[in-house]
């Protein structure tokens, strides 16, 4: 078991500095390097051709479609583009490369030199400075068979699935992070969301952490002083959630701190996220880029990216996050603070797409934010997993609107729509819950009540117009819920 530091501790004793290394895998028909087709999922080892997976005489070609949006992602990272950059050949053996070298960029990136302004949940702006974006192919998936966490450690045997083999990536490359202090891991996490936000505003990737689309190595120091040089650094592979990269953060601080504490020297190496505990564990020796032994790749010529495509490329480029979200905000006048918990939540594109089915933004926030947001919690998914559309969420409300339902019926409504029964309108249909308006049952429930409570109605005739409260309860609870209390209230006044 790791000694750790107390987080609190740790961050006062010692200056955290991150780098992080994002791949963001594009959406193009095709490979990165061949025709095979690029899609999730399939049948192992089906979606490959010959240079996929390195078959002797092979040649590889250069997906024109993936260095455009290279191009736009590097754009949108306010980052120079180079005009010449080409590919080289790292080198290293893993049952995934069939090849025993990734094709991928070295001495000279596609983009390079940019920065990303990250929002902080309290409004702060902080800048993360980007070194580089680089253009590669991804490698195969390995799945483990017959050991404890999956992993090749006790594994009875290995499987490979080429599939992926090729699939264009971008890694993203940042500088050091300096200057974050405690808030390291929220930094490194909303950073990465950032990027999430900006792959998919420009359409190059479905941007899905769950599937891989991006996935983050997050590399962690600690140094005594802002002043002082930096650290040796861990990097964790492949964390793939928002709540992960803040995990690993906190933990590698925590564990870097106890072994500086205590007199000892943080090992370089690569570590394993584990999600179940948020922990990490030690993989191998860091490799540094000599031992990749990079060379250039003789099949493939250099990429020119000249001025005049580059403009066109930027030209080209849509409404960025940060512009449409301080454009959405003024739209639907929300507050800034308002505003920082939407994005938080990952509500903004939902509550975007009710409002244009034809909700309010007051309504759309309220469903969001409210009732599906503690969905989504108790069921520990993301807003957008939960089995409701932002048009169905519209529906909803427009049944509130035309007093067929309030809201309280409402949340009975979302739940079978939640749970497949069909849409809002249907709900409503096949589980009886139309407000009752017709006089007939409302006036019996609305009598009965009274009768039951004199010293109520007495207040009322009194002038103490709150005490119809006290009549609803009955009245809602004689007509399980879906009395119109507009109307209930006119023939309670009625009768008094």
């Amino acid at each position: 078991m790791e000694k750790l530091m107390k987080y609190s501790e740790a961050v006062k004793r010692f200056d955290p500095v991150l780098g992080l290394e994002v791949h963001v895998e594009l959406g193009t028909n095709t490979k990165m390097f061949d025709q095979s087709p690029n899609t999730f999922g399939g049948d192992p080892n089906t979606n490959i051709m010959p240079a996929s997976i390195g078959l002797p005489g092979a040649l590889p070609t250069i997906n024109k479609t993936a260095i455009e949006w290279a191009i736009r992602l590097g754009l949108a990272l306010n980052c120079e583009i180079s005009e010449v950059s080409r590919f080289a050949r790292k080198h290293y053996f893993y049952p995934d490369l069939a090849k025993a070298y990734q094709i991928s960029q070295a001495d000279v990136a596609i983009a390079h030199n940019g920065w990303v302004d990250v929002e902080l949940d309290d409004g702060e702006i902080f800048r993360v400075e980007i070194e580089r974006a680089h253009v590669e192919e991804d490698a195969g998936k390995n799945t483990h068979i017959g050991s404890e966490d999956g992993r090749i450690h006790g594994a009875q045997y290995s499987l490979v699935d080429f599939n992926r083999s090729s699939v264009p990536l971008i890694e993203i490359v940042t500088r050091p992070i300096k200057g974050a202090g405690a808030r390291a891991p929220e930094v490194a996490a909303k950073y990465v969301q950032a990027l999430r936000d900006i792959a998919r505003a420009l359409g190059v990737s479905e941007a899905r952490m769950e599937r891989g689309n991006l996935r983050a190595d997050v590399n962690v120091s600690l140094r005594e002083s802002p002043d002082a040089p930096l650290g040796i650094r861990t990097e964790t592979k492949n964390v793939n959630s928002f709540r992960g990269i803040e995990k690993a953060v906190r933990f590698e601080i925590s564990r870097q701190a106890q072994i500086l504490a205590d007199g000892g020297t943080v090992v370089q190496q690569t570590r394993h996220f584990r999600a179940e505990d948020g922990t990490t564990s030690a993989g191998r020796e860091k490799s540094d880029a000599e031992d990749y032994r990079y060379i250039p790749d003789p099949d493939l010529g250099p990429i020119h990216a000249s001025p005049e495509w580059v403009e066109e490329v930027r030209a080209s480029l849509p409404e960025l996050p940060a512009v449409r979200r301080r454009r959405l905000r003024e739209e639907w006048g929300y507050s800034d603070l308002e505003m920082r918990d939407v994005v938080n939540a990952g509500a903004m594109d939902l509550i975007e797409q009710t409002v244009a089915a034809g909700a309010t933004a007051a309504a759309a926030r309220k469903w969001w934010m409210g009732e599906l947001s503690r969905q989504a919690r108790e069921t520990e998914v993301e807003l957008e997993e939960l089995a409701v559309t932002p048009a169905q969420v519209a529906q909803l409300q427009a049944l509130v609107d035309e007093g067929k339902i309030n809201d309280k019926i409402a949340r009975q409504v979302l739940e079978g729509v939640m749970a497949g029964e069909g849409g809002p309108a249907e709900v409503v249909d096949a589980r009886g819950l139309a407000v009752v308006s017709d006089d007939g049952p409302l006036i019996e429930a609305v009598e009965a009540a009274m009768a039951d409570n004199p010293d109520v109605v007495e207040k009322i005739r009194g002038g103490k117009m709150a005490a119809i409260g006290a009549l609803m309860g009955p009245i809602m609870k004689a007509t399980r819920g879906q009395a119109d209390a507009k109307r209930v209230r006119e023939l309670i006044l009625e009768r008094i």
